[in-house]
Protein backbone atom coordinates (compact mmCIF):
# COMPACT_ATOMS: atom_id res chain seq x y z
CA UNK A 1 0.00 0.00 0.00
CA UNK A 2 2.86 2.38 0.83
CA UNK A 3 4.41 1.65 -2.57
CA UNK A 4 1.12 2.50 -4.32
CA UNK A 5 0.77 5.81 -2.47
CA UNK A 6 4.43 6.68 -3.15
CA UNK A 7 3.95 5.93 -6.85
CA UNK A 8 1.00 8.30 -7.13
CA UNK A 9 2.80 10.98 -5.12
CA UNK A 10 5.54 10.99 -7.76
CA UNK A 11 3.36 10.62 -10.83
CA UNK A 12 3.88 13.36 -13.42
CA UNK A 13 1.29 15.29 -15.40
CA UNK A 14 2.26 13.42 -18.57
CA UNK A 15 1.84 10.08 -16.80
CA UNK A 16 -1.62 11.09 -15.56
CA UNK A 17 -2.53 12.07 -19.12
CA UNK A 18 -1.27 8.67 -20.28
CA UNK A 19 -3.65 6.95 -17.83
CA UNK A 20 -6.53 8.99 -19.25
CA UNK A 21 -5.64 8.36 -22.90
CA UNK A 22 -4.82 4.71 -22.21
CA UNK A 23 -8.20 4.13 -20.58
CA UNK A 24 -10.11 5.71 -23.46
CA UNK A 25 -8.12 3.73 -26.03
CA UNK A 26 -8.66 0.44 -24.17
CA UNK A 27 -12.42 0.78 -23.69
CA UNK A 28 -12.91 2.35 -27.13
CA UNK A 29 -11.33 -0.77 -28.66
CA UNK A 30 -13.56 -3.11 -26.64
CA UNK A 31 -16.63 -1.20 -27.82
CA UNK A 32 -15.93 -2.43 -31.34
CA UNK A 33 -15.95 -6.06 -30.16
CA UNK A 34 -18.86 -6.25 -27.71
CA UNK A 35 -21.05 -3.13 -28.10
CA UNK A 36 -24.16 -2.70 -25.96
CA UNK A 37 -25.85 -0.63 -28.71
CA UNK A 38 -25.02 -0.71 -32.42
CA UNK A 39 -25.13 3.05 -32.88
CA UNK A 40 -25.71 4.41 -36.37
CA UNK A 41 -22.94 6.98 -36.11
CA UNK A 42 -19.42 7.79 -37.17
CA UNK A 43 -17.45 6.92 -34.08
CA UNK A 44 -14.55 9.32 -34.69
CA UNK A 45 -16.80 12.25 -35.63
CA UNK A 46 -18.90 11.65 -32.53
CA UNK A 47 -15.76 11.72 -30.40
CA UNK A 48 -14.57 15.14 -31.61
CA UNK A 49 -16.61 17.31 -29.18
CA UNK A 50 -16.02 14.78 -26.41
CA UNK A 51 -12.26 14.92 -26.95
CA UNK A 52 -12.46 18.71 -26.97
CA UNK A 53 -14.09 18.67 -23.53
CA UNK A 54 -11.61 16.04 -22.38
CA UNK A 55 -8.88 18.55 -23.26
CA UNK A 56 -10.64 21.39 -21.39
CA UNK A 57 -11.08 19.11 -18.36
CA UNK A 58 -7.36 18.34 -18.37
CA UNK A 59 -6.57 22.04 -18.83
CA UNK A 60 -8.74 23.08 -15.86
CA UNK A 61 -7.37 20.36 -13.59
CA UNK A 62 -3.74 21.01 -14.49
CA UNK A 63 -4.20 24.78 -14.15
CA UNK A 64 -5.58 24.37 -10.62
CA UNK A 65 -3.33 21.48 -9.59
CA UNK A 66 -1.11 23.80 -7.56
CA UNK A 67 -4.07 24.46 -5.23
CA UNK A 68 -4.66 20.76 -4.74
CA UNK A 69 -1.00 20.19 -3.96
CA UNK A 70 -0.79 23.16 -1.58
CA UNK A 71 -3.94 22.22 0.33
CA UNK A 72 -3.10 18.51 0.58
CA UNK A 73 0.42 19.36 1.81
CA UNK A 74 -1.01 21.76 4.40
CA UNK A 75 -3.56 19.30 5.84
CA UNK A 76 -0.90 16.59 5.90
CA UNK A 77 1.70 18.72 7.72
CA UNK A 78 -0.82 20.20 10.15
CA UNK A 79 -2.53 16.90 10.91
CA UNK A 80 -5.82 18.47 9.79
CA UNK A 81 -8.96 16.63 8.68
CA UNK A 82 -11.16 13.79 9.91
CA UNK A 83 -8.83 10.96 8.91
CA UNK A 84 -5.95 12.53 10.79
CA UNK A 85 -8.14 12.60 13.91
CA UNK A 86 -8.53 8.82 13.98
CA UNK A 87 -6.03 7.52 16.57
CA UNK A 88 -3.49 4.97 15.35
CA UNK A 89 -5.04 4.68 11.91
CA UNK A 90 -3.08 2.32 9.68
CA UNK A 91 -1.83 3.42 6.27
CA UNK A 92 -4.10 0.83 4.68
CA UNK A 93 -7.23 2.24 6.31
CA UNK A 94 -6.08 5.81 5.68
CA UNK A 95 -5.81 5.15 1.94
CA UNK A 96 -9.02 3.10 1.68
CA UNK A 97 -11.12 5.60 3.66
CA UNK A 98 -9.50 8.50 1.79
CA UNK A 99 -10.43 7.12 -1.65
CA UNK A 100 -13.93 6.02 -0.54
CA UNK A 101 -14.89 9.36 1.00
CA UNK A 102 -13.23 11.44 -1.72
CA UNK A 103 -15.55 9.58 -4.07
CA UNK A 104 -18.49 10.70 -1.92
CA UNK A 105 -17.47 14.35 -1.58
CA UNK A 106 -15.65 14.85 -4.87
CA UNK A 107 -17.93 12.87 -7.21
CA UNK A 108 -21.29 11.74 -5.81
CA UNK A 109 -22.07 15.02 -4.01
CA UNK A 110 -21.34 17.46 -6.88
CA UNK A 111 -23.16 15.14 -9.29
CA UNK A 112 -26.21 15.14 -7.01
CA UNK A 113 -26.08 18.93 -6.54
CA UNK A 114 -25.79 19.57 -10.28
CA UNK A 115 -28.95 17.58 -10.89
CA UNK A 116 -30.85 19.55 -8.23
CA UNK A 117 -29.73 23.16 -8.79
CA UNK A 118 -31.23 24.65 -11.97
CA UNK A 119 -28.23 26.65 -13.25
CA UNK A 120 -25.78 23.87 -12.40
CA UNK A 121 -28.05 21.41 -14.19
CA UNK A 122 -27.80 23.53 -17.35
CA UNK A 123 -24.04 23.21 -17.11
CA UNK A 124 -24.30 19.46 -16.57
CA UNK A 125 -26.55 19.21 -19.66
CA UNK A 126 -23.43 19.20 -21.83
CA UNK A 127 -22.64 15.78 -20.43
CA UNK A 128 -26.21 14.47 -20.69
CA UNK A 129 -26.87 15.74 -24.21
CA UNK A 130 -24.79 12.98 -25.80
CA UNK A 131 -27.19 10.72 -27.72
CA UNK A 132 -24.58 8.02 -28.27
CA UNK A 133 -23.00 7.42 -24.88
CA UNK A 134 -19.66 5.67 -25.08
CA UNK A 135 -16.35 5.81 -23.23
CA UNK A 136 -15.51 9.24 -24.71
CA UNK A 137 -18.64 10.64 -23.01
CA UNK A 138 -16.96 10.14 -19.62
CA UNK A 139 -15.00 13.40 -19.92
CA UNK A 140 -17.62 15.39 -21.85
CA UNK A 141 -17.90 18.12 -19.20
CA UNK A 142 -18.35 21.85 -19.69
CA UNK A 143 -15.29 23.74 -18.34
CA UNK A 144 -17.54 25.23 -15.63
CA UNK A 145 -18.41 21.72 -14.49
CA UNK A 146 -14.73 20.81 -14.37
CA UNK A 147 -14.20 23.76 -12.01
CA UNK A 148 -17.19 22.73 -9.87
CA UNK A 149 -15.93 19.17 -9.54
CA UNK A 150 -12.45 20.45 -8.70
CA UNK A 151 -13.85 22.65 -5.90
CA UNK A 152 -15.70 19.69 -4.39
CA UNK A 153 -12.56 17.55 -4.58
CA UNK A 154 -10.64 20.34 -2.84
CA UNK A 155 -13.37 20.42 -0.18
CA UNK A 156 -12.95 16.68 0.27
CA UNK A 157 -9.21 17.08 0.82
CA UNK A 158 -9.81 19.71 3.51
CA UNK A 159 -12.56 17.76 5.29
CA UNK A 160 -10.73 14.42 5.17
CA UNK A 161 -7.12 15.57 5.40
CA UNK A 162 -5.84 13.38 2.56
CA UNK A 163 -2.28 13.47 1.26
CA UNK A 164 -1.52 14.21 -2.39
CA UNK A 165 -0.71 10.54 -3.03
CA UNK A 166 -4.21 9.48 -1.97
CA UNK A 167 -5.77 12.32 -3.98
CA UNK A 168 -3.94 11.32 -7.17
CA UNK A 169 -4.81 7.65 -6.60
CA UNK A 170 -8.48 8.65 -6.26
CA UNK A 171 -8.37 10.83 -9.38
CA UNK A 172 -6.77 8.06 -11.44
CA UNK A 173 -9.34 5.51 -10.27
CA UNK A 174 -12.11 8.02 -10.92
CA UNK A 175 -10.97 8.62 -14.51
CA UNK A 176 -10.66 4.93 -15.39
CA UNK A 177 -13.91 3.86 -13.66
CA UNK A 178 -15.79 6.70 -15.38
CA UNK A 179 -14.51 5.55 -18.76
CA UNK A 180 -15.52 1.99 -17.87
CA UNK A 181 -19.07 2.75 -16.74
CA UNK A 182 -19.74 5.03 -19.73
CA UNK A 183 -18.29 2.56 -22.24
CA UNK A 184 -20.70 1.16 -24.82
CA UNK A 185 -19.89 -2.42 -23.87
CA UNK A 186 -22.13 -5.38 -23.17
CA UNK A 187 -21.24 -7.35 -20.07
CA UNK A 188 -22.85 -10.56 -18.94
CA UNK A 189 -25.86 -9.33 -16.87
CA UNK A 190 -24.85 -11.51 -13.91
CA UNK A 191 -21.30 -10.11 -13.92
CA UNK A 192 -22.60 -6.54 -14.26
CA UNK A 193 -24.99 -7.10 -11.34
CA UNK A 194 -22.23 -8.49 -9.11
CA UNK A 195 -19.93 -5.59 -9.98
CA UNK A 196 -22.73 -3.09 -9.26
CA UNK A 197 -22.79 -4.04 -5.58
CA UNK A 198 -19.31 -2.53 -5.18
CA UNK A 199 -18.44 -0.32 -8.14
CA UNK A 200 -20.55 1.58 -10.65
CA UNK A 201 -21.05 -0.84 -13.55
CA UNK A 202 -21.91 0.14 -17.14
CA UNK A 203 -25.54 -1.00 -16.92
CA UNK A 204 -25.99 0.83 -13.64
CA UNK A 205 -24.59 4.17 -14.76
CA UNK A 206 -26.29 4.23 -18.15
CA UNK A 207 -29.66 4.40 -16.37
CA UNK A 208 -28.60 7.91 -15.32
CA UNK A 209 -28.29 8.88 -18.99
CA UNK A 210 -31.88 7.86 -19.83
CA UNK A 211 -33.65 10.97 -21.11
CA UNK A 212 -36.65 10.94 -18.75
CA UNK A 213 -37.18 11.19 -15.01
CA UNK A 214 -36.88 9.60 -12.53
CA UNK A 215 -34.01 7.73 -14.17
CA UNK A 216 -31.99 10.86 -14.99
CA UNK A 217 -32.26 11.75 -11.31
CA UNK A 218 -30.54 8.57 -10.11
CA UNK A 219 -27.30 6.59 -10.01
CA UNK A 220 -24.93 9.49 -9.33
CA UNK A 221 -21.98 7.36 -8.23
CA UNK A 222 -18.69 7.33 -10.07
CA UNK A 223 -16.40 4.75 -8.43
CA UNK A 224 -18.44 3.11 -5.67
CA UNK A 225 -22.07 2.11 -6.10
CA UNK A 226 -23.00 1.88 -2.43
CA UNK A 227 -23.52 5.65 -2.09
CA UNK A 228 -26.57 5.43 -4.37
CA UNK A 229 -27.87 2.39 -2.51
CA UNK A 230 -27.40 3.98 0.90
CA UNK A 231 -28.86 7.38 -0.05
CA UNK A 232 -31.84 5.97 -1.96
CA UNK A 233 -30.82 7.25 -5.40
CA UNK A 234 -30.31 3.81 -6.95
CA UNK A 235 -32.54 2.86 -9.90
CA UNK A 236 -32.63 -0.17 -12.20
CA UNK A 237 -33.72 -0.31 -15.83
CA UNK A 238 -33.27 -2.84 -18.58
CA UNK A 239 -30.40 -1.43 -20.72
CA UNK A 240 -32.32 -2.19 -23.93
CA UNK A 241 -34.98 0.36 -22.89
CA UNK A 242 -32.57 3.23 -22.34
CA UNK A 243 -32.80 6.21 -24.69
CA UNK A 244 -29.91 8.62 -24.29
CA UNK A 245 -30.13 12.41 -24.32
CA UNK A 246 -32.21 15.21 -22.83
CA UNK A 247 -35.75 15.94 -23.94
CA UNK A 248 -35.27 19.73 -23.71
CA UNK A 249 -32.29 19.61 -26.09
CA UNK A 250 -33.04 16.73 -28.41
CA UNK A 251 -31.57 18.19 -31.61
CA UNK A 252 -28.60 15.93 -32.29
CA UNK A 253 -26.77 18.48 -34.45
CA UNK A 254 -26.78 21.07 -31.65
CA UNK A 255 -25.42 18.42 -29.30
CA UNK A 256 -22.48 17.76 -31.61
CA UNK A 257 -21.53 21.44 -32.03
CA UNK A 258 -18.73 22.51 -29.68
CA UNK A 259 -19.83 26.14 -29.86
CA UNK A 260 -23.43 25.26 -29.03
CA UNK A 261 -22.33 23.08 -26.13
CA UNK A 262 -20.09 25.81 -24.71
CA UNK A 263 -23.06 28.20 -24.69
CA UNK A 264 -25.46 25.54 -23.42
CA UNK A 265 -25.67 26.90 -19.81
CA UNK A 266 -27.00 30.20 -21.17
CA UNK A 267 -29.44 28.81 -23.74
CA UNK A 268 -33.17 28.50 -23.26
CA UNK A 269 -34.70 25.07 -23.85
CA UNK A 270 -36.29 24.80 -27.28
CA UNK A 271 -40.03 24.04 -27.42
Amino acid sequence: MLEIVSFFENITSSQRSLILVGGITFFWSIEYVVPLFNFDYKKVKHAVPNFFFTFTTILVNFSLAFLLLAVSDWVDKNNFGLLNRIPNISLFMYVILGVVFLDLIGAYLPHYVQNKVKFLWKIHLVHHSDHNVDTTTANRHHPFESVIRFVFTLLGVVVLGTSIGVVLLYQSMSAVLSQFNHANIKLNPKIDKILSYIIVSPDMHKVHHHYVMPFTDSNYGNIFSFWDRWFGTFKKLNPSKIIYGIDTFFNKKDNESIRSLLYRPFEKPKP
